[in-house]
């Protein structure tokens, strides 16, 4: 993987990406109505309610009860996570949900190993999930690219992307990763709706000669 850019941002420049994106998706989510919270979201199962409960699940489900929630399950956090969303949405209104957000917007919160950028790429990547099937705006291109700009192979393996003979390039950031002979332009969200296979890869086969 190369990028264009090979940069170290700071901490505080991660986290005031972090607080503006939850301060970007509580603005944006405040405007929609019981209909749009039901739309089915890109993860798998899933509406907006049940992914804004899972953003915001850290601020709620935290200490013995989160342990004890995923040793019922095996420690295995996808199948916990997924309970724990639909249980959520089944108990909380979304106005609860939104307010838990809301609340939290500059919580210090980080996942387990994901440090700062783990907690951008997060809110980022389930802002995606939120915004592409209801048609409103991405978070903005810089941000995004601070995502895949931290992206390292181990993250990229773990969500089963591969990039072999290919190169995405970004139109709308100064950034690159991948270093196959194929070529692949494209916006910063649709490269990071790709690696997070969200996407399949945008089509730019050679013209026909």
């Amino acid at each position: 993987m190369t990028s264009e850019k090979n940069t170290h941002p700071s901490v505080e420049l991660i986290r005031d990406e972090t607080f503006a994106e939850r301060s970007r998706m509580v603005d944006l989510l405040d405007e929609l109505d019981s209909h749009d919270w039901s739309v089915p979201s890109l993860c798998t199962g899933w509406r907006v309610r049940e992914v804004v409960a899972h953003m915001t699940m850290a601020y709620r489900h935290r200490g013995l009860r989160f342990f004890v929630g995923l040793a019922r399950h095996g420690f295995r956090f996808n199948d916990f996570a997924d309970q724990v969303a639909h249980e959520d949405t089944s108990t909380l209104t979304d106005a609860a949900l939104l307010t838990a957000l809301r609340e939290n917007i500059r919580n210090p919160w980080r996942p387990p190993g994901g440090g700062p950028v783990g907690a951008l790429s997060h809110d980022v990547i389930h802002g995606l999930d939120i915004t592409e099937p209801l048609g409103l705006s991405p978070a903005p291109a810089e941000r995004i690219r601070l995502v895949l700009e931290q992206a390292g192979e181990k993250n990229l393996a773990y969500l089963g992307t591969d990039l072999t003979g290919v190169r995405l390039i970004a139109d709308d950031a100064d950034f690159s990763m991948g270093t196959g002979p194929r070529e692949v332009r494209a916006s910063a969200r649709e490269m990071l709706l790709t690696v997070t296979g969200r996407r399949p890869l945008p089509d730019q086969s050679p013209p026909q000669r």
